[in-house]
Protein backbone atom coordinates (compact mmCIF):
# COMPACT_ATOMS: atom_id res chain seq x y z
CA UNK A 1 0.00 0.00 0.00
CA UNK A 2 1.18 3.51 -0.79
CA UNK A 3 2.93 5.19 2.15
CA UNK A 4 0.77 8.34 2.05
CA UNK A 5 -2.31 6.16 2.48
CA UNK A 6 -0.75 4.37 5.46
CA UNK A 7 0.08 7.67 7.19
CA UNK A 8 -2.76 10.00 6.30
CA UNK A 9 -1.76 12.68 8.79
CA UNK A 10 1.72 12.95 7.26
CA UNK A 11 0.14 13.33 3.83
CA UNK A 12 -2.22 16.03 5.14
CA UNK A 13 0.67 17.90 6.77
CA UNK A 14 2.67 17.78 3.56
CA UNK A 15 -0.17 18.71 1.19
CA UNK A 16 -1.48 21.57 3.34
CA UNK A 17 1.87 22.83 4.61
CA UNK A 18 1.07 22.19 8.27
CA UNK A 19 3.99 22.42 10.67
CA UNK A 20 5.16 19.49 12.78
CA UNK A 21 3.80 19.94 16.29
CA UNK A 22 4.75 18.42 19.60
CA UNK A 23 1.92 15.98 20.29
CA UNK A 24 2.65 16.24 24.01
CA UNK A 25 1.23 19.78 23.94
CA UNK A 26 -2.20 18.57 22.80
CA UNK A 27 -4.92 18.38 25.39
CA UNK A 28 -6.40 14.93 25.94
CA UNK A 29 -9.77 16.20 24.74
CA UNK A 30 -8.19 17.35 21.47
CA UNK A 31 -6.72 13.87 21.06
CA UNK A 32 -10.17 12.39 21.80
CA UNK A 33 -11.76 14.75 19.25
CA UNK A 34 -9.48 13.42 16.53
CA UNK A 35 -9.65 9.85 17.83
CA UNK A 36 -13.44 9.82 17.69
CA UNK A 37 -13.35 10.62 13.97
CA UNK A 38 -10.51 8.19 13.24
CA UNK A 39 -12.22 5.34 15.07
CA UNK A 40 -15.50 6.06 13.27
CA UNK A 41 -13.68 6.03 9.93
CA UNK A 42 -12.02 2.69 10.71
CA UNK A 43 -15.37 1.17 11.72
CA UNK A 44 -17.15 2.53 8.64
CA UNK A 45 -14.33 1.28 6.44
CA UNK A 46 -14.61 -2.19 8.00
CA UNK A 47 -18.36 -2.31 7.51
CA UNK A 48 -18.33 -1.08 3.92
CA UNK A 49 -15.35 -3.31 3.14
CA UNK A 50 -17.55 -6.32 3.83
CA UNK A 51 -19.71 -5.40 0.84
CA UNK A 52 -22.46 -3.11 -0.29
CA UNK A 53 -25.37 -2.73 2.12
CA UNK A 54 -28.23 -0.40 2.87
CA UNK A 55 -27.01 2.76 4.54
CA UNK A 56 -29.53 2.34 7.36
CA UNK A 57 -28.04 -1.08 8.18
CA UNK A 58 -24.50 0.29 8.01
CA UNK A 59 -25.45 3.14 10.32
CA UNK A 60 -27.13 0.82 12.81
CA UNK A 61 -24.10 -1.48 12.96
CA UNK A 62 -21.64 1.44 13.18
CA UNK A 63 -23.69 3.05 15.94
CA UNK A 64 -23.54 -0.20 17.90
CA UNK A 65 -19.73 -0.14 17.73
CA UNK A 66 -19.05 3.58 18.02
CA UNK A 67 -20.65 4.51 21.31
CA UNK A 68 -19.37 4.96 24.84
CA UNK A 69 -20.37 1.50 26.04
CA UNK A 70 -18.84 -0.34 23.09
CA UNK A 71 -15.66 1.75 23.24
CA UNK A 72 -15.32 1.15 26.99
CA UNK A 73 -15.70 -2.59 26.36
CA UNK A 74 -13.07 -2.44 23.60
CA UNK A 75 -10.73 -0.64 25.97
CA UNK A 76 -11.15 -3.37 28.57
CA UNK A 77 -10.30 -6.02 25.96
CA UNK A 78 -7.06 -4.25 24.95
CA UNK A 79 -5.97 -2.84 28.32
CA UNK A 80 -3.52 -5.69 28.97
CA UNK A 81 -1.88 -5.13 25.58
CA UNK A 82 -1.19 -1.41 26.07
CA UNK A 83 2.32 -0.10 26.58
CA UNK A 84 3.07 2.23 29.49
CA UNK A 85 3.00 5.21 27.13
CA UNK A 86 -0.36 4.14 25.68
CA UNK A 87 -1.77 3.66 29.18
CA UNK A 88 -0.60 7.15 30.07
CA UNK A 89 -2.42 8.63 27.05
CA UNK A 90 -5.56 6.64 27.90
CA UNK A 91 -5.49 7.80 31.54
CA UNK A 92 -5.04 11.44 30.51
CA UNK A 93 -8.11 11.13 28.29
CA UNK A 94 -10.14 9.25 30.89
CA UNK A 95 -9.36 11.82 33.57
CA UNK A 96 -9.98 14.90 31.40
CA UNK A 97 -12.78 17.18 32.50
CA UNK A 98 -15.28 17.31 29.68
CA UNK A 99 -18.09 19.84 29.63
CA UNK A 100 -20.42 17.32 28.00
CA UNK A 101 -21.46 13.72 28.47
CA UNK A 102 -23.25 11.23 26.24
CA UNK A 103 -26.95 11.03 27.01
CA UNK A 104 -27.18 7.26 26.98
CA UNK A 105 -23.94 6.33 28.73
CA UNK A 106 -22.83 5.69 32.27
CA UNK A 107 -20.23 8.16 33.49
CA UNK A 108 -17.60 5.41 33.86
CA UNK A 109 -18.19 4.19 30.30
CA UNK A 110 -18.10 7.75 28.98
CA UNK A 111 -14.77 8.45 30.68
CA UNK A 112 -13.24 5.17 29.46
CA UNK A 113 -14.51 5.93 25.96
CA UNK A 114 -12.93 9.38 26.07
CA UNK A 115 -9.64 7.78 27.11
CA UNK A 116 -10.00 5.22 24.31
CA UNK A 117 -10.65 7.98 21.78
CA UNK A 118 -7.67 9.96 23.10
CA UNK A 119 -5.50 6.90 22.53
CA UNK A 120 -6.86 6.47 18.99
CA UNK A 121 -6.19 10.15 18.26
CA UNK A 122 -2.66 9.97 19.68
CA UNK A 123 -1.83 6.87 17.63
CA UNK A 124 -3.17 8.53 14.49
CA UNK A 125 -1.39 11.84 15.04
CA UNK A 126 1.90 10.12 15.80
CA UNK A 127 1.66 8.04 12.61
CA UNK A 128 1.26 4.70 14.39
CA UNK A 129 -1.36 3.43 11.97
CA UNK A 130 -0.35 -0.21 12.23
CA UNK A 131 -0.57 -0.13 16.03
CA UNK A 132 -3.92 1.67 15.89
CA UNK A 133 -5.36 -1.02 13.61
CA UNK A 134 -3.92 -3.80 15.76
CA UNK A 135 -5.61 -2.39 18.85
CA UNK A 136 -8.90 -1.84 17.04
CA UNK A 137 -8.79 -5.43 15.81
CA UNK A 138 -8.13 -6.75 19.32
CA UNK A 139 -10.85 -4.53 20.76
CA UNK A 140 -13.40 -5.79 18.26
CA UNK A 141 -12.56 -9.49 18.55
CA UNK A 142 -15.83 -10.37 20.30
CA UNK A 143 -17.90 -7.87 18.31
CA UNK A 144 -17.35 -8.71 14.63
Amino acid sequence: MEKSVMDLMAAIREDFGLPETDIRTYSPLTLAYVGDAVYELVIRSLLTGKGNAQVSRLHKRASALVNAGAQAASLERIRGELTEEELHVFRRGRNANSATMARHAAMTDYRKATGFEALMGWLYLTGQTERLLTLVRLGLEEET
